[in-house]
């Protein structure tokens, strides 16, 4: 891996050279900072810096999170119980708050050595799909907003639209009295409110 040696045992500085030269993909490539031990968080189209890199607010560099539904390997282990997965809440934290501070993210799924994606990555896959599904353009071609996390309700993320500058507040966890608080968000007497995946909401101020 990148972490054994410098760029300069790697020649990486050379074949970057030709990939954003010389290569038939020169205009559309995009380069991470994984080509030496002296480069994460240094060098790079975008950082990933560490495995499981996110932290938590706006960055001046794109940056993605590398991460494993796996909490312990980015290979398949026979051995791995329920517990070790990463479960469906987990994954979209990571997912929203990733992407509420301008990252990418990576998910892995180990497959066995004859190439199978098992049930329970299966699974956790589907399942993110089924919720990008309802919520994908709070996502998809998103930006950070001016905020990224409420001031005072630390369950909401935000990101918005980069066409319509719709601005979309993503709730973790389900709000038990079925009221949101929203301190970042300034409304005025024109501002709609709406669900994705369901219609408009009432709101006022407080």
């Amino acid at each position: 891996g990148d972490w054994e040696a410098e760029d300069t045992y790697w020649n990486s500085t050379e074949f970057l050279a030709w990939l954003y030269n010389d290569s038939p993909v020169k205009d559309k490539v995009v380069v991470n900072d994984r080509w030496g031990s002296n480069c994460r968080c240094k060098h790079g189209g975008y950082y990933t810096c560490t495995d499981k890199y996110n932290p938590r607010v706006l960055q001046k560099h794109k940056w993605e999170n590398a991460l494993t539904i796996d909490r312990y390997s980015w290979g398949y282990r026979r051995e791995a119980v329920l517990e070790d997965y990463l479960s469906i809440e987990e994954l979209l934290q990571q997912l929203v708050i990733t992407v509420s501070c301008g990252g990418n993210v990576l998910l892995n799924a180990g497959p066995t050595r004859d190439g199978r994606i098992t049930p329970i990555f299966e699974e956790r896959l589907k399942q993110i799909g089924r919720w990008l599904s309802v919520n994908g353009e709070a996502i998809y071609g998103s930006k950070p907003w001016t905020y990224q996390n409420d001031t005072v309700n630390p369950d909401v993320w935000y990101t918005q639209n980069s066409t319509s500058k719709a601005v979309y507040g993503i709730l973790l966890k389900w709000p038990a009295i079925y009221t949101v608080i929203l301190e970042s968000v300034k409304m005025s007497s024109s501002s709609k409110v709406s669900l994705l995946g369901y219609g408009p909401l009432s709101w006022e101020a407080v």
